[in-house]
């Protein structure tokens, strides 16, 4: 399992929410500083989100996203507003190794099969759900502000022939709580797709990031990765720390 550390862009700096209130802001001040901080520590990739760009599309945040992309010795993966062909081409070429879409793949999923056939191995989708009354999982658009009307499993079957290169699948819920990730939300992903799953929302530590990595599906599926944000940023865990536990 690898380790994709966060960094989410607000107003041009690294912040991060709690369970994606845009009125429940962190801040952790450079960007820049704090990607070199991880790069130097060794983690295997960088996971950057432009918040402003997801709620509203703005971008503002891109060209700290491209100054990133262009200098990480380590591949990196951005999501957030990309909404059009050009926001693919224009971040790949910046030295993006993949992009993410979101909100725009569930409204337009010819979007992402059309991007995916453009450049494989370098598309993915994220699918952002929130746990509601029944035990239903709905995923969330417009920077978690709307609900979709979806349900996770059925997002998952509807991209799975689309040649993504992963699903990137964030439980709203426990984004920011530090409270533990949500078990049985991956263990449903793993049951309802092959795609490559990457788990975020909730990591505390490096003993969550232990069970992720022995975390095996009843069909035999494991995931592929974890994204670890304020677990990192608060000294919870340190970033080998964080790679080890994920071997």
């Amino acid at each position: 399992m690898d380790l994709y550390c966060a960094i989410d862009l607000r107003g041009g700096g690294a912040v991060r929410l709690l369970k994606g209130d845009y009125a429940e802001e962190t801040s952790y001040g450079d960007p820049l500083a704090l990607a070199e901080s991880f790069i130097a520590a060794g983690t295997d990739w960088l996971h950057l989100v432009d918040l402003d760009a997801a709620r509203d599309g703005g971008r503002l945040n891109r060209r700290v996203i491209t100054e990133i992309a262009s200098l990480s010795p380590v591949p990196l993966e951005t999501g957030g507003g990309v909404r059009t062909d050009s926001d693919v081409d224009e971040l790949l070429e910046a030295g993006v190794q993949r992009v993410i879409i979101g909100t725009a793949a569930l409204e337009d999923p010819s979007f992402v099969q059309r991007a995916a056939a453009r450049h494989p191995g370098h598309v993915a989708v994220g699918l952002d759900y929130r746990r509601l009354e029944g035990d239903h999982l709905e995923v969330a658009v417009r920077g978690w502000l709307e609900g979709s009307g979806t349900e996770l499993e059925e997002a998952l079957r509807k991209f799975e022939g689309f040649g993504v290169d992963a699903f990137i699948v964030t439980a709203i819920d426990r984004d920011g709580t530090l409270e533990g990730p949500d078990l049985d939300g991956y263990a449903r992903c793993l049951a309802a797709t092959t795609v490559p799953v990457i788990a975020s929302g909730g990591v505390s530590g490096a003993e969550d990031l232990r069970e992720l990595s022995r975390f095996v599906s009843p069909r035999g599926a494991t995931l592929a990765g974890c994204v670890v944000g304020k677990a990192l940023v608060e000294g919870r865990v340190s970033v080998p720390e964080a790679v080890a536990a994920c071997r």
